[in-house]
């Protein structure tokens, strides 16, 4: 696939660019806009005139970020101006809100003049909480970035300088820790010279670093003692008394490497010649100064991070600048000083020491994660690097002076942790999983254009090895009009495949007792979700995804007729992941099951709950009804409340109450004043519904009107994997899918302890006729 017109699909596509503005309070009638605006408004100008700090109170400031730029130095883009810059400075903010709740305004000055964004900022000062500096060429991010610190009373942060310094910070801590070396013996070369390189240099010999044994390499190579060209007042803070005149010079006998240049900068043999057990961060991007596979093959003693996520160790600014803002904005910092930035590199070197969640390796794809060579630093998506850094970065303000704001801390965390729920992850700790071990995924539709779109992004992304069936000319023609790479997918054609008699067989040995003929089998076979299903059930495939454009009684038929449920579940369910802003719930069954019995909804509600864990989360189950706990007596409202007795029969450990209306299903206070005595103390997060009418109508509702992203239906109790799409799905609907489908059928080739059968007897469902 053409990545360029992704990339500006992205960007374009609905409401163009990344980000807007949402309200907080309701505007819905004649009061709420007499409150909003005039006369009512009036009355918190009067309060903030009479004590500005009151703009706090009674306006967003406080939760308010500014992310300028001048645009010249935009990325590894260069000075491409102030607009051009934008698409990035939307994408930060970004970053921000989803990853500490903090809300941005991207702003792009139109001058490359320092002294004009100097005023630029003195003038946001009443506006914003703090400014976050981006993109901005160095030796003019320094200067305007210390005259702000000069004249602001609000946080001036200059991410390019100061992030990577505490990102790779807290993991030169742990390296040095890890291969027994103190940080006031390390030699440490650097390849760039920049903003971040100088910045990185600083924090080290705060840490504990010497100065004089810090070896610093631009393009015109070692700045040493002397050298009078390509320098500024910056780059001379780190000339070095040495001989060395090139980076190959200075990196005999160090001990550190830190990258922040180009790709390619140093070699194996370089490395070669380092000091025993060398540490190597080679942080340029998208490819590094060089390659860990370079550097193993030379130095298996080495100690390796990057800026990439596909390797150990990744050192990545996003670990810092929204959790640094965090903590500064809710105490009220002034600045973001020295003691604040040391706060955030010891938080992270610490956390990284502590025992890793399974819900934190899950989302990864890793069975288990311990501190050590390949894991110096917290991933990206730990929801609890905002639990450690923002309250490490808040105290110490408060600590050094820095702080208007005291915070109790136990409080502060229970805020923090109330602020983000644990939905942001779950989508990419998904596609993680499957990253980590690609399955076969054959998708019945593959002269759709929008699946072979996400064939591409599968393969691209390493999410899957994709299938494709239908007519290979097809698929190649309307791969060739789209521009889409047919590399590394495989395409299949069902009508001349030679697997035809070897799946008529297997279908027909399966069908052969419910009227099916051994040449109605080979006519079946040219439907595409009949031969995909005898992959998938031959072992040719690991699992099927299809539906985009076949209702659903279509594309699943195939399936159960080929494939069928797995003997010890007896049932084969559908359930739907629906992804709020802060939360996850799941809902079943909401395709298949039409009135289930009590027996069946503790087989759906255990089946559900193992998918709630494999997606990293722990089951809290509520089975829903019109009654709660025996308030109606009738057989509907019995039949739940019997679910959650087989149910605890089957798994006492799991948290399963009812049968409960909804709204106690989600609201503790509910539970805690009317029902003390019921087990589910915490707002469910699977919801077992009574009939399909009802599963199927919530999970639409919550869908349209609740604004949920519903990844689904999750097709559980089947021997293999088969997940259907919902038809007009859309391609990342399809990527997200096919990620489920892998991870489902990784699951099955390392299993958990079995399920037994709790059916009893089969349950009418929309495919009773089979």
């Amino acid at each position: 696939m053409n990545k360029r017109q992704d990339a500006l699909d992205y960007h374009a596509k609905g409401r163009p660019g990344k980000i807007a503005v949402v309200p907080t309070k309701p505007l819905t009638n004649q009061r709420d806009l007499s409150l909003a605006y005039s006369p009512g408004v009036a009355e918190p100008c009067l309060e903030i005139k009479q004590d500005p700090d009151l703009a706090y109170t009674y306006t967003a400031k406080g939760n308010l970020i500014a992310v300028v730029t001048n645009g010249t130095a935009v990325l590894g883009l260069g000075n491409i101006g102030a607009v051009a810059g934008k698409p990035v400075m939307e994408g930060k903010a970004n970053l921000f809100k989803q990853f500490a709740d903090l809300d941005v305004f991207d702003l792009e000055v139109g001058s490359e003049l320092p002294d004009d964004v100097i005023k630029f900022c003195q003038l946001l000062e009443p506006t914003v909480g703090g400014i976050n500096l981006e993109d901005i060429k160095a030796p003019d991010c320094f200067y305007i970035e210390e005259t702000l610190r000069k004249t602001l009373k609000i946080p001036v942060f200059h991410d390019d300088q100061h992030g990577t310094a505490i990102i790779s910070g807290a993991a030169l801590l742990n390296a040095a820790e890890i291969v027994g070396k103190r940080l006031e013996t390390l030699k440490v070369v650097f390849s760039g010279a920049g903003a971040a390189a100088i910045s990185t240099a600083e924090h080290y010999v705060r840490l504990g670093v010497k100065r004089e044994h810090i070896i610093m390499c631009d393009r015109a190579g070692v700045i040493y003692a002397g050298r009078a060209d390509d320098m500024d007042p910056y780059k001379a803070r780190f000339k070095s008394d040495t001989k060395a005149r090139t980076i190959a010079d200075a990196l005999v006998g160090a001990d550190v490497f830190v990258g922040l240049s180009v790709a390619g900068a140093v070699t194996a043999d370089m490395v070669a010649k380092m000091a025993p057990k060398p540490i190597i961060f080679a942080l340029a991007n998208p490819v590094p100064e060089i390659l860990p596979d370079a550097v193993k093959s030379v130095r298996d003693d080495a100690i390796i991070a990057t800026g990439r996520s596909d390797y150990p160790n990744q050192v990545n600014n996003v670990l810092g600048f929204p959790f640094i803002f965090r903590g500064a904005l809710d105490v009220r910092a002034t600045e973001i000083n020295e003691e604040m930035k040391m706060a955030a590199t010891r938080a992270l070197a610490l956390l990284a020491k502590e025992d890793v969640p399974e819900s934190v390796a899950n989302l990864y794809g890793l069975q288990e994660v311990q501190f050590g060579a390949e894991y110096l630093i917290p991933f990206p998506f730990d929801p609890r690097v905002l639990l450690w850094v923002a309250p490490a970065v808040a105290w110490a303000a408060v600590a050094s002076g820095a702080a208007n704001e005291f915070v109790d801390l136990d409080e502060y965390r229970e805020r923090l942790e109330s602020r983000l729920g644990r939905a942001r992850g779950v989508m990419r700790g998904l596609i993680n999983r499957a990253i980590s071990n690609p399955k076969r995924v054959v998708f019945p539709e593959g002269e759709e254009p929008k699946i072979i779109r996400a064939a591409r992004i599968c393969v691209e992304d390493g999410i899957a090895d994709p299938i494709l069936l239908g007519q290979r000319e097809t698929i190649e023609a309307k791969a060739k009009a789209m521009n889409v790479l047919l590399d590394g997918i495989a395409i299949e054609d069902p009508a001349s495949s030679p697997k035809r008699d070897e799946y008529a067989q297997h279908m027909w040995a399966r069908r052969q007792r419910k009227g099916m003929s051994m040449d109605e089998a080979r006519r079946r076979l040219f439907n595409s979700n009949y031969f995909g299903s005898c992959m998938v059930g031959r072992g040719d495939a690991d699992a099927l995804v299809s539906g985009v454009n076949l209702h659903y009684p279509e594309t699943i038929r195939p399936a159960l007729e080929v494939i069928g449920a797995h003997p010890r579940a007896g049932l084969v369910s559908g359930m739907y992941m629906l992804v709020f802003e802060k939360h996850v719930i799941f809902c079943a069954d909401t395709t298949v099951n039409i009135d289930p019995t009590a027996e069946q909804l503790a087989q759906i509600a255990y089946a559900a709950a193992r998918i709630t864990r494999t997606m990293g989360m722990e089951p809290r189950i509520a089975m829903l009804s019109f009654s709660n706990f025996g308030s109606v007596r009738h057989p509907e409202a019995e039949k739940m409340a019997r679910a959650v007795q087989l149910l605890r029969q089957r798994d006492p450990s799991l948290v399963v109450d009812g049968e409960m209306q909804a709204d106690t299903a989600f609201d503790p206070e509910i539970i805690e004043r009317d029902y003390p005595f019921s087990t589910l103390k915490e707002a469910a997060n699977v919801l077992i519904f009574p009939n399909l009418s009802a599963g199927n109508i919530a999970y639409k509702l919550l869908n349209h009107l609740g604004g949920a992203t519903a990844i689904g239906p999750i097709l559980v109790g089947m021997s293999r994997p088969v997940h259907v799409l919902e038809r007009g799905a859309d391609v990342q609907d399809i990527v997200n899918m096919a990620a489920v489908a892998v991870v489902d059928a990784q699951e099955r080739s390392n299993p958990a302890e079995p399920a037994s059968r709790a059916a009893s007897g089969p349950a009418p469902t929309i495919f009773s006729r089979l």
